[in-house]
């Protein structure tokens, strides 16, 4: 008999989270126990299957929480997935430093996954982009990143996760950000020394390739102990790296 695990959706009414309602059914290991919102009258959910976000005490049982909200609102769905013992996977960007140690704390109790992006392009690009920065000191790195009108932190979390990436090896990295029209994600990263430039890009089309990635990774964060994970672990737990 195939389990199933109640999810969670916390922004479900955001450009993200719509998606993730639209790609759930390609996941049969998940089952949707409450879609929450400010808005939850928006949502094309039947009803007994929404929550509005000032009631997130009431939410029904559940093994998963995805979260892709705004930071003010972050707080409150850690705090109910650790009440819970429930594993929480988030796309939410623009966190302080103060959330980012919160989900360390809330790793000692449940397994905990955030990430700024949840392609599997991006998580093999980071991967790329340490491999250039240990193999090229001393060369400039400048990362431009492009998003669509609304987004409202710049630079990107991608952008940053991969710069922090570069720079962990070595690189020092400098950022640009352009918003424009409906553009869903561009990252371009250019190693550039004497006489020659390495580029390296990652272009999205879609939004679904994220909710599926988050969808894809909250089914394997939900078998695994507490602890702070990283696409990277989830990555090679499909055998993708070395």
């Amino acid at each position: 008999m195939t389990t199933t695990t109640a999810l969670l959706l916390h922004g479900a009414s955001g450009r993200m989270g719509r998606r993730l309602l639209e790609c759930l059914p390609e996941f049969p290991g998940l089952v949707l126990a409450a879609a929450v919102s400010r808005r939850p009258e928006a949502l094309q959910v039947p009803a007994a299957h929404t929550l509005a976000a000032d009631r997130l005490d009431a939410a029904p049982s559940f093994g998963l929480l995805v979260d892709f909200s705004l930071p003010g609102a972050f707080d409150a769905a850690l705090d109910l997935a650790v009440s819970r013992r429930a594993a929480f996977v988030s796309g939410t960007t623009g966190l302080s430093p103060a959330q980012f140690a919160a989900l360390d704390a809330a790793a000692a109790r449940i397994p905990v996954l955030w990430a700024a992006n949840f392609s599997l392009g991006v998580a093999v690009l980071v991967d790329l982009v340490e491999r250039a920065a240990r193999a090229l000191p001393g060369w400039d790195l400048d990362i431009v990143e492009s998003h669509h009108v609304h987004k409202l932190d710049a630079p990107s979390g991608t952008a940053l996760a991969l710069g922090a990436a570069a720079g962990a090896c070595g690189a020092s990295p400098r950022y640009a950000s352009l918003r424009a029209g409906d553009i869903v994600g561009e990252h371009w990263l250019q190693f550039a020394g004497q006489g020659e430039r390495v580029e390296l890009a990652h272009r999205a089309t879609s939004r679904d390739i994220f909710a599926r990635g988050a969808l894809a990774v909250g089914e394997w964060l939900v078998h695994q102990p507490p602890g702070r994970y990283a696409m990277r672990d989830w990555v090679a737990s499909r055998g993708l790296r070395g």
